[in-house]
């Protein structure tokens, strides 16, 4: 298992070189490179010139690039000058709330998908399982803008029973002190991936509920609930940890538009805004962070799928 997980972060590290790798080069690509980002399209050529020149732009670019590595190995992803703050502190700040939100929705994911998909593959072609089919095809299809739109409609403006907008806060304790104002994104966020998640855990659970060893344990007296839990639920769960590790991206693409409707102040709603103000720098840094959390996350799924299924460490 050792040798295992060793190989892996081996592979891992230099999966994480290879994307700073890339994204050094397309900030290199841009038309006046990172100068005219930073400055902005007004900057004149002098001044460009000057950027260069002070944060040593005009050096060969593997010097640059090993000198931007270890920068951001330090923490140190430069300075924003839209909000005259560094991006390490901005990150430090927003980070945990984005991880707040989607810890929250993937636990709401898990427990409601992984009983739904069971139930729905028990019970396959009856009734329940064609109404919960056709909810998953719709909340799978509906863009994650349309579902938040409908929840505020529907739980703040009709109901009264949220308020609108998340918790507006520098740090998370006040998240779960208010939390009433986090039910609504968690609940977006996580309609996205219980769709796809239980039709997943359905066919995983199918797959499985027709194989030898279930009929060999039922012919051996185990109840029919018993070789549900203990051996068909086992074997049906090793694609769903693999989803898990690989819905990281998509988590925080859906935490993007989340937290940008719900006013939400993380990572999603930091890049938004950064994008909108032409902030390159701290787009840099939000992207080179969820790069880093998605192939920790594959790593996570690796090593988890190997604890439950020992053929993979062949």
């Amino acid at each position: 298992m050792i040798g295992y997980i060793l190989r892996r972060l081996a592979q891992s590290i230099v999966v994480v070189l290879v994307v700073t790798i890339i994204v050094f080069i397309l900030l290199h690509q841009l038309p006046g490179g990172a100068a005219r980002a930073i400055l902005g399209p007004r900057a004149t050529a002098v001044q460009i010139a000057e950027f260069n020149q002070q944060n040593g732009y005009n050096r060969p670019l593997f010097i640059q690039y090993f000198t931007t590595l270890g920068q951001w190995l330090s923490g140190n992803f430069g300075f924003s000058v839209k909000l005259n703050q560094s991006v390490s502190s901005l990150l430090v700040q927003r980070l945990p709330k984005t991880i707040i939100l989607s810890l929250l929705s993937l636990l709401l994911t898990v427990i409601v998908a992984v009983p739904l998909g069971i139930y729905q593959a028990v019970h396959r072609n009856k009734s329940f399982d064609y109404i919960a089919t056709g909810l998953s095809f719709i909340f799978y299809a509906a863009p994650t803008f349309f579902i938040g739109l409908i929840m505020i409609e529907i739980f703040s403006q009709n109901l009264g029973w949220f308020p609108p907008e998340a918790p507006q806060s520098n740090g998370v304790g006040p998240i779960f002190q208010d939390f009433s104002g986090m039910v609504l994104p968690v609940v977006t966020l996580a309609l996205l991936s219980i769709a796809g998640f239980s039709r997943y855990m359905r066919s995983s659970v199918l797959d499985n509920i027709d194989q030898d060893y279930v009929r060999t344990a039922k012919a051996k007296g185990a109840t029919s609930t018993r070789v549900l839990y203990h051996h068909v639920l086992r074997n049906a769960m090793i694609p769903i940890i693999t989803l898990l590790g690989l819905s990281l991206p998509a988590l925080f693409a859906g935490a993007l538009v989340t937290e940008s409707i719900f006013n939400f102040p993380g990572m999603g709603l930091l890049f938004w805004q950064a994008a909108q103000a032409s902030d390159y720098p701290v787009e840099l840094g939000v992207v080179i962070i969820t790069a880093f959390a998605t192939v920790a996350g594959n790593l996570l799924a690796d090593v988890s799928l190997a604890v439950i299924d020992p053929r993979v460490k062949l």
